[in-house]
C-alpha cells in the first residue's frame, strides 16, 4: 500500500473542485448564454453514499451554476460554495468551523485557483488529465480524467480505508 493511501483512514473531509474534477472541464453554452455542465452518475452514487455515512465532503468551485449547487445539495452536501475567488481563505474559515486539521483534509483539484488550497491539505490529489502545476504538487493522480468517475474512485478508496464503502446484505449473509 502506498504512504498516501495509507494516511486515507486519518482523512475526515475531502473537498472538491467542479470543473475539470466533478465534471470534465466542458461547459455547453446555450443561446441565451445559460452555461451547462454534465456529471458522472457514478461521482454522484459515491457522494451521496459518503453523505449518508456521516463522511463530509465540501465544494469549492469558483463556478457559479446554481444547478451545480442544486444537484449537490440533492446528493447530501451540505458545504457548498461556487462563485468562490479565494479558495484557501474559505478553506481555512471551513476548517477552523469543523475543527479540522490539516492532516485530516484532502483536497482534489484540477487547476491553478485550486493550487494554494491544494498545498495547505494533508493530502492533495487530482485526476490524471490536470494541470501539469497541479500535478506537480498532488501526492496521488487518481488514474481516471475528471468528471469520468475520479471522484467515486478516490471516495471509494478513502471510504475503504475507514469501513465505510458499501457492502452488500447478500455478501454479508
Amino acid at each position: 500500500m502506498s504512504s498516501i493511501k495509507a494516511r486515507f483512514p486519518l482523512i475526515k473531509v475531502v473537498v472538491l473542485d467542479v470543473d475539470g474534477v466533478l465534471t470534465d472541464g466542458s461547459i455547453v453554452v446555450t443561446t441565451s448564454g445559460e452555461e451547462h455542465r454534465i456529471m458522472n452518475t457514478k461521482d454522484g452514487y459515491a457522494l451521496n453514499h459518503a453523505s449518508k455515512m456521516g463522511f463530509p465532503v465540501w465544494v469549492i468551485s469558483g463556478g457559479k451554476s446554481e444547478g451545480v449547487a442544486v444537484r449537490l445539495k440533492r446528493l447530501g452536501l451540505t458545504e457548498v460554495h461556487l462563485g468562490v475567488e479565494n479558495k484557501l481563505s474559505l478553506l481555512h474559515k471551513l476548517m477552523h468551523q469543523y475543527d479540522i486539521i490539516k492532516e485530516e483534509l484532502l483536497y482534489m483539484g484540477d487547476d491553478l485557483p485550486d493550487f494554494d488550497a491544494m498545498q495547505m491539505a494533508g493530502i492533495a490529489a487530482c485526476p490524471q488529465d490536470a494541470a501539469p502545476e497541479i500535478k506537480a504538487i498532488s501526492d496521488y493522480i487518481i488514474p481516471i480524467d475528471g468528471g469520468k468517475g475520479c471522484v467515486r474512485m478516490l471516495l471509494r478508496e478513502v471510504l475503504q480505508m475507514q469501513g465505510k464503502w458499501f457492502v452488500s446484505n447478500a455478501l454479508s449473509a
